[in-house]
C-alpha cells in the first residue's frame, strides 16, 4: 500500500460521484447561521456529519452552544492509540443567507449543480466543500493504509459566518480533547489559484465607530450654512486625519515597528497579480516602501467600511446633526489590539477632535491575529508533502490577510496551525452563484491526502512536546 495509492483513491471520488454526492446532501441542509430559525438546521447538519465519520470509525458528541447567539459544535474522535500524537481538523458548517432568487439560470441555493467546471450551491466553497474534501482524504488513507498512524479530533462548528460565538470558551471547557499536536484545515481562496497555498495564520480585526454628534435635528443649510458645524465635515477630516488619500495611515500608533526579517524576506518572494474576477490592483495605495504582499500580510489595514450623514437616499437642505463612520483595523501578531481605542482617542484628541467619539465594536470574543514564521518545521513540513503531491512550490503566507477564529487552536490551544484552502477569489462566497471548482477539488483531495498520509509516517513532523517554546 502506497502514498502513491491512497492519492488515487481520494481522486475517483471525483470521477465515480462520491464527492458529489457527499457534498450535495450537506449543501441541501439550509445551515444559515445569520438566520435563528435555522439552528435545528445546524443541529441536523451535525447529526449527518458525525454520522458519515461514525463508519470511519470516529465517535463524539454535538454540543449546545452557550453563547447567546451561538449555535452548535461537533467534536468527534478517532483514536488509534493514546500514545499517538493527535491531529485536529476544523470546519464550519454554518453558511451566510442562500438569497433565494437571486442566482442566475434559476439556481437553487440549496441543491448543487453542475456547469462545466464550476460546483454551484451555497457553501460549496465556503465552508463545505473544504472540510468534505479533508474528510474524503482521510477516508482515502484508511482505506489504502487501514491506519492513520495518529490520532484524529473533527471540530465543526456552525457559527462562523457570524463571528464564532462561543468558540474559544467552547475550546477552553474542551480543551483536554481537542489539545493536539497539529492543526491543518482548509477554508477561503488560494491566493493564485493555479498554485497551491499554505497559510500559517490570520490577521486579526479590531472594527470601531467615529461619532459626531453635534445637536438635536438637522438645519437648514440656507439659514444656517457657516453658521453651525457640520458633523459630516468633522467626521471626513477626523478620517482623514488617520490615513491619508493616498492609503498611508498617519496614525503610527496601530502600526508595527516593522515587518520581521523572516517574514518579510517570505512575502518579497510573492508578486499580487490583478485576478480576472478583480479590480486592478493600485500599486500607488498603502505604506511606502512595503512590496503589495508585504502591505496586505504582514501589515496594518485601515479601512473605512461605511459612513452615515443626513439622508443619503433622499438628501435635503439641512446641515445634519450627526455623522459616523465605521472603521476597520486589520492587524498582525506585532500589535496589541488592546492598546488600539486609547491610541485613537489619545490621537484626535491631540489633531483637534475632541469632539468625535470613538466606540469600540470589538470585545474579547473576536479573532485574534495570529501567524505561524514560515521557517517553522510544520510549515516546511506541509511545504515539502504538496510540493511531493503536486510537483509545485506552494505559495507560503505567514499569515492570510482575512480572518478566521485560529486564535482559538493557535494561542489558546498551543498549536501550530496550517490553513490549505481549495477555493480561489472568484468563487463568489457570500453572493449569489457561490461555487467550487472541480479542477480545485481534485488536487485538493490529492494534496490533504498527501498531507494525512504524511502524518503517519517517519516523515511526521515534531509533535507539539517536541517543538520548544
Amino acid at each position: 500500500m502506497s502514498r502513491v495509492q491512497a492519492i488515487t483513491t481520494s481522486q475517483v471520488f471525483c470521477e465515480d460521484g462520491r464527492f458529489l454526492s457527499d457534498l450535495a446532501k450537506r449543501v441541501a441542509i439550509p445551515t444559515e447561521s445569520q438566520n435563528p430559525n435555522r439552528l435545528k438546521d445546524c443541529f441536523h447538519y451535525l447529526e449527518e456529519f458525525s454520522a458519515d465519520l461514525r463508519s470511519l470509525g470516529f465517535t463524539g458528541e454535538i454540543i449546545s452552544n452557550e453563547a447567546s447567539k451561538g449555535a452548535p459544535y461537533l467534536i468527534t474522535q478517532r483514536v488509534e492509540d493514546v500514545t499517538l500524537p493527535t491531529l485536529l481538523v476544523y470546519g464550519h458548517g454554518d453558511v451566510v443567507l442562500g438569497m433565494e432568487g437571486k442566482w442566475s439560470n434559476n439556481r437553487d441555493p440549496w441543491t448543487v449543480t453542475v456547469e462545466g467546471e464550476k460546483i454551484y450551491g451555497r457553501g460549496t466553497a465556503d465552508n463545505k466543500g473544504q472540510h468534505t474534501i479533508a474528510a474524503l482524504a482521510l477516508e482515502a488513507v484508511l482505506k489504502t493504509r487501514e491506519k492513520l498512524g495518529y490520532n484524529v479530533v473533527f471540530l465543526i462548528e456552525t457559527s462562523e459566518e457570524t463571528g464564532s460565538a462561543g468558540l474559544y470558551e467552547t475550546c477552553k471547557t474542551y480543551q483536554h480533547i481537542l489539545k493536539a499536536d497539529w492543526l491543518i484545515a482548509s477554508d477561503g481562496p488560494r491566493l493564485i489559484p493555479d498554485k497551491p497555498t499554505l497559510d500559517g495564520g490570520t490577521r486579526g480585526t479590531y472594527d470601531f465607530d467615529l461619532i459626531c454628534d453635534l445637536r438635536d435635528g438637522g438645519h437648514h443649510s440656507g439659514n444656517w450654512g457657516g453658521l453651525i458645524a457640520n458633523p459630516a465635515v468633522i467626521i471626513s477630516n477626523a478620517i482623514a486625519s488617520l490615513i491619508n488619500e493616498r492609503g498611508h495611515i498617519k496614525i503610527r500608533g496601530i502600526l508595527p515597528e516593522s515587518v520581521p526579517e523572516t517574514i518579510s524576506t517570505c512575502l518579497r518572494q510573492i508578486e499580487l497579480r490583478k485576478t480576472d474576477d478583480g479590480p486592478e490592483l493600485d500599486a500607488w495605495w498603502g505604506e511606502p516602501n512595503l512590496t503589495q504582499a508585504e502591505r496586505v500580510f504582514g501589515w496594518t489595514a485601515l479601512e473605512v467600511l461605511a459612513m452615515t450623514a443626513g439622508t443619503p437616499e433622499n438628501p435635503v437642505n439641512a446641515i445634519p446633526p450627526r455623522a459616523s463612520a465605521r472603521m476597520q483595523i486589520r492587524y498582525t501578531v506585532d500589535v496589541n489590539p488592546t492598546t488600539f481605542l486609547r491610541t485613537i482617542r489619545s490621537y484626535l484628541d491631540a489633531n483637534g477632535f475632541n469632539n468625535v467619539q470613538v466606540v469600540s465594536c470589538s470585545d474579547d470574543s473576536d479573532w485574534g491575529a495570529t501567524r505561524l514564521d514560515p521557517e517553522h518545521p510544520m510549515m516546511r513540513w506541509a511545504a515539502a508533502s504538496v510540493r511531493k503531491t503536486t510537483g509545485q512550490e506552494p505559495t507560503i503566507l505567514p499569515n492570510a490577510g482575512g480572518s478566521l477564529p485560529n486564535n482559538c487552536f493557535a494561542d489558546l490551544l498551543g498549536m501550530p496551525t496550517i490553513w490549505v484552502p481549495h477555493s480561489y477569489s472568484g468563487c463568489n462566497q457570500h453572493a449569489p452563484d457561490e461555487h467550487l471548482l472541480m479542477p480545485l477539488v481534485k488536487e485538493g483531495l490529492a494534496i490533504m491526502t498527501g498531507l494525512f498520509w504524511d502524518l503517519g509516517t517517519e516523515e511526521q513532523p515534531a509533535r507539539r512536546a517536541d517543538i520548544s517554546a
